[in-house]
């Protein structure tokens, strides 16, 4: 299991238990955290899953890919250093405790 930590715009914290191999995407879904839509499910389309991943775990987490990064540039309203698509965030053992802060809105 890896928790994650979802902080919300206001500051309220969900905190999950996802399995390996799930996304910060699905793991917010299949537990109802707000702030988290996924309209495409997860196909890398939408940026509907935009989240800012906290400073300590950017190396861990890593950059985004081509087609990821062209979404976050054009498709969020406050796109920052540490944005990532939480569809694109696959979750790893070394994830664990892993924290995001969801922006006040998604596209």
């Amino acid at each position: 299991m890896v928790k994650i930590s979802y902080v919300s715009a206001e500051g309220a914290i969900d905190v999950v238990d996802a399995e390996v191999g799930d996304s910060v995407m699905s793991a917010a879904l299949r537990n109802g955290v707000s702030g988290i839509i996924g309209e495409c499910g997860g196909n890398n389309s939408c940026a509907t899953c935009h989240v800012w991943v906290r400073e300590e775990f950017l190396d861990a987490v890593g950059t985004p890919g081509e087609i990821e990064a062209d979404l976050i540039d054009m498709g969020v309203s406050e796109p920052r250093d540490c944005s990532r698509l939480g569809c694109q965030i696959v979750l790893e053992d070394k994830l664990d405790g892993l924290v995001v802060d969801l922006p006040p809105t998604q596209p």
